[in-house]
């Protein structure tokens, strides 16, 4: 059987841009031919004559013909890309690495913990979740952001909500003047005291800033769940996709090969995680 080129990019419309915050913007694609991945694989988003950069997508895997990507605008690449609109054509390669295991998660309790542009790789595994509710006893979601101004996926919290099977948190480390907020002020992990924490057997995943994932981690074995059930995308410094850079050696694991999802137990033992 012949093997698929790991290069080989498709072309996608780019149908619609929404901007989520001040520095962060979904993009909704169009690919030439459908692009089956599943929830926690990343793909390589890539703007011609310029470059590209890997992201995981944030929309349900069981929507094949159409994607989003939500993109934090951090450097060179991503700038360019927050430049593309409605019309442009841009490239997709992929899906790489590993994902959530889906079929371990099932009659569990989810808790899910997302923290700033982290809420893409965890909307798409929400959104997923939501396609298959009546497989799951709960999914519950905790949010956060620095302040509401760059909390993203505004738009949809409320439909979220209105799932028998769902709870959606959100917080905000601070309120500047001038924006409004009516949930809760504090770190994300704070949340945690505001659930009932259900940790036996359960899972839980985590997405975000190193530093969140670190001291949500923490906080997780601290209320009981075991390093084999907690779940993290480690999505930092992932360049090629395919092991060949180098640029995301972890210990003894390739990000972009390995995972990006990891879970707890695997990674414990190696240095620098969380940097």
């Amino acid at each position: 059987m012949e093997r698929e080129n790991p290069y080989k990019v498709i072309p996608a419309e780019v149908t619609e841009v929404i901007d989520e915050s001040p520095t962060i913007k979904t993009f909704h694609l169009k690919p030439e031919k459908p692009i089956p991945f599943k929830t926690g694989q990343f793909i390589e988003f890539s703007v011609p004559g310029i470059g590209e950069a890997p992201f995981t997508p944030s929309s349900s895997h069981y929507v094949v013909d159409e994607m989003d990507v939500t993109i934090m605008k951090v450097g060179f690449v991503t700038e360019h890309i927050h430049r593309v609109k409605p019309g442009d054509i841009v490239g997709l390669r992929g899906p790489f690495g590993s994902c959530y295991p889906l079929e371990k998660f099932k009659g569990k309790d989810v808790l899910i913990m997302g923290g700033g542009v982290g809420m893409a790789p965890t909307r798409s595994l929400f959104l997923t979740l939501l396609h298959d509710i009546d497989q799951y006893n709960s999914v519950t979601f905790l949010a956060g952001a620095r302040t509401p101004e760059d909390m993203i996926y505004k738009y949809q919290i409320e439909e979220w909500r209105k799932h028998e099977k769902v709870k959606v948190l959100r917080s905000v480390d601070s309120v500047p003047e001038g924006q409004s907020w009516d949930e809760e002020v504090c770190l994300v992990t704070k949340l945690l005291e505001k659930i009932d924490i259900k940790p036996d057997g359960n899972p839980v995943v985590v997405c975000g800033p190193p530093i969140m994932m670190k001291f949500a981690t923490m906080d997780l074995l601290k209320y009981g769940y075991s390093p084999e059930d907690i779940y993290l995308s480690m999505e930092k410094k992932m360049y090629c996709g395919i092991g060949q850079c180098r640029h995301c050696v972890m210990g003894k694991y390739f990000v972009c090969k390995d995972g990006p999802v990891f879970t707890y137990e695997m990674i414990k033992n190696e240095e620098n995680i969380w940097e």
